[in-house]
C-alpha cells in the first residue's frame, strides 16, 4: 500500500516537473470579513523621496514591487516587545482589541503572526511564495518568508514578522502586513545552474561590450557636465528594451505592471 501511494506522488510530481498549466490563484474567504487583497503597488515612499525620484528608474524595483497582491491591515494597532523569548513577551494593542481577529502572539521568540483570512488555491505545480512588501523597510520588525504549497494544502497559512530588537512598531490600517506571488515550485528543482566564459557566446558578448563601453563614455560626459548628456540625465537601455547593439527587441519585457483585482464568483 505504501509503495502504491509513494508511485503516485511520484507521478504526480512527474507530471508538474514536465508540463506546469497556466497559473490559477483562488482565495477561499474562511473568515467573514476578511482582509483585504488588491495588487501590488510600484510606488513607495522613499522611492518617492528620492532626489528627482531617480529610485524609479530602476525599472526592476518597481516591476519587484508589483508583482504580486497586498493583504492589508484591517485596523490599526501596535506591538511591543521586552525581549521575553516567550508568547507573553509581546503585547499587541488596538482600539477595542480588534487586532485579535487577525493578529496574535502565537510563538516564540518576538514573533507576530498575522491571519490572512483566507485558504488559497493553486494548480498543480505553483505554490504561493508568502512575504512582506518587496523593497518596504520596517524599522524594528522584519517579516519573514515562506513558501507554501498551495496546490494541494487543505489549510490556511499565517504570516509572520519577528523584531529585530526589543521595543515597539505600528501598523496603520489600510497598511500591508502580506504580499503573495505564485513561483513554479514544481519546476525550480529541475533547474541546472551552469558557469560559462562569455566567450562562448560571442554576440553576448559583443553588445556587453558595447553597452560596458557607452556607459563608460556617457559617465565621462555626465562628469564633465556636457549639456545634452545633463538634459539626458540617465541611460534608457533597461526600460526601452534595447542596448547599443541589439540585433533583436526582446520577446517580452514591462515597464510597468498591472496585476488583477480578485473577483467574487
Amino acid at each position: 500500500m505504501q509503495d502504491k501511494v509513494a508511485d503516485q506522488i511520484l507521478n504526480t510530481k512527474d507530471k508538474a516537473d514536465n508540463r506546469l498549466d497556466p497559473p490559477e490563484l483562488t482565495c477561499y474567504r474562511i473568515k467573514n470579513n476578511p482582509p483585504a487583497i488588491i495588487p501590488g503597488g510600484s510606488e513607495r515612499r522613499w522611492m518617492d523621496e528620492t532626489v528627482q525620484r531617480f529610485a524609479y528608474r530602476c525599472t526592476p524595483l518597481s516591476i519587484a514591487n508589483a508583482s504580486g497582491w497586498e493583504i492589508l491591515t484591517p485596523c490599526a494597532f501596535s506591538a511591543t516587545w521586552n525581549g521575553d523569548p516567550t508568547p507573553n513577551g509581546v503585547a499587541l494593542l488596538s482600539p477595542n482589541n480588534e487586532h485579535v481577529r487577525f493578529a496574535r502572539s502565537h510563538f516564540r521568540e518576538g514573533i507576530i503572526t498575522f491571519e490572512p483570512g483566507y485558504l488559497f488555491r493553486t494548480n498543480p505545480g505553483w505554490a504561493v511564495w508568502v512575504r512582506g512588501i518587496p523593497n518596504l523597510v520596517k524599522d524594528g520588525i522584519m517579516p519573514l518568508d515562506g513558501l507554501v504549497e498551495t496546490d494541494w494544502l487543505p489549510m490556511p497559512f499565517t504570516m509572520n514578522w519577528r523584531f529585530t530588537r526589543p521595543g515597539t512598531i505600528h501598523f496603520e490600517a489600510g497598511e500591508p502586513f502580506c504580499f503573495i506571488t505564485l513561483v513554479p515550485h514544481a519546476q525550480l528543482d529541475n533547474v541546472n545552474p551552469r558557469l560559462a566564459s562569455l566567450d562562448d557566446d560571442p554576440d553576448l558578448k559583443a553588445a556587453h561590450r558595447a553597452w560596458s563601453l557607452s556607459r563608460k563614455e556617457f559617465l565621462a560626459r555626465l562628469a564633465a557636465k556636457d549639456p545634452e548628456t545633463l538634459k539626458q540625465g540617465w541611460q534608457r537601455h533597461y526600460i526601452r528594451g534595447e542596448g547599443p547593439n541589439f540585433k533583436e527587441q526582446p520577446s517580452y519585457h514591462l515597464t510597468r505592471r498591472r496585476l488583477r483585482e480578485p473577483k467574487h464568483d
